[in-house]
């Protein structure tokens, strides 16, 4: 890893577990402040918020005058684009921060035009620290990540999400229940990165989900492919699926994953 990416990885991994720290601590206040986005379940919590502005504050000191995009408090998509830009989730599977339930983190990657090139997901219960560098492979708190080995769909463990607005979920969960018979199982945990993050350390073998947003995959995606995963990434075009599927997997499943799904009508959603 070369000098600059191996910095960049080091501010990433500080600041998403100073936010990962704030988040965890001030929990029980923060989701006392609930608001909704897209629709009633869609959550936002000031713990959400926080989390960013801690973000944000530490980023303009480590990293003056670096471009920030991020969920709560925006910032420009084009910058990401173009030139260097960091991109943050300040806790990815807010639905389960507000229930208690273990499986939440914060996100934070660096893309140069629009492409990850140094991330790391930080939870704040378990304290587990995710990262990647493009190039010089991923890690869980230091140890080297491998996705699996399997080469049967039939017997493989594949991750989920749905979207928030109620048509788009029954549409996902028809396509879902057609293609379950076809795996080992599947599995819903409500956060992108940390599924991906999953399918890097061989706990699923593969991961899908319509409608993700830059902050949601940003270091999730960086971190299943410096693993070895297949990854389409949302805005790929001329492949038969939608453009805002985000689709990972490990390389021996990766084909079958993705005709299963065209033909249980999940390609497009």
């Amino acid at each position: 890893m070369g000098v600059a990416l191996r910095d960049l990885v080091d501010v990433a991994v500080r600041v998403a577990a100073e936010a990962a720290e704030l988040a965890q601590v001030s929990r029980e206040a923060a989701i006392r402040d609930v608001d909704t986005k897209s629709s009633e379940t869609d959550v936002v919590t000031a713990g959400d918020r926080a989390s960013e502005r801690l973000v944000r504050r530490r980023l303009a000191e480590l990293r003056p005058g670096e471009p920030v995009l991020g969920e709560e408090e925006g910032g420009s998509d084009d910058a990401a684009r173009d030139g260097l830009c960091w991109v943050v989730d300040p806790i990815d599977g807010t639905v389960n921060y507000l229930y208690g339930y273990p499986w939440y983190a914060v996100s934070l990657a660096v893309q140069v035009d629009g492409v990850s090139v140094a991330g790391a997901v930080v939870e704040p219960v378990s304290g587990r620290r995710w990262t990647a560098a493009s190039g010089a492979g991923a890690a869980l708190d230091g140890v080297p990540l491998r996705v699996s080995a399997t080469t049967r769909l039939e017997l493989s463990l594949v991750a989920t999400g749905f979207a928030y607005r109620q048509e788009r979920r029954r549409r996902q969960a028809a396509g879902v229940a057609n293609l379950v018979g076809r795996l080992r199982d599947i599995r819903r945990a409500g956060s992108a990165a940390l599924d991906l993050c999953a399918v890097a350390a061989g706990w699923v073998d593969g991961f899908f989900e319509h409608g993700l947003s830059r902050w949601d995959w940003a270091a999730g995606a960086l971190i299943a492919s410096e693993a070895g995963a297949v990854v389409r990434l949302p805005g790929t075009t001329g492949d038969g699926f939608g453009e805002d599927l985000l689709l990972a997997a490990t390389p021996g499943i990766a084909d079958a994953l993705g005709a299963a799904m065209i033909d249980s009508g999940l390609a497009a959603i």
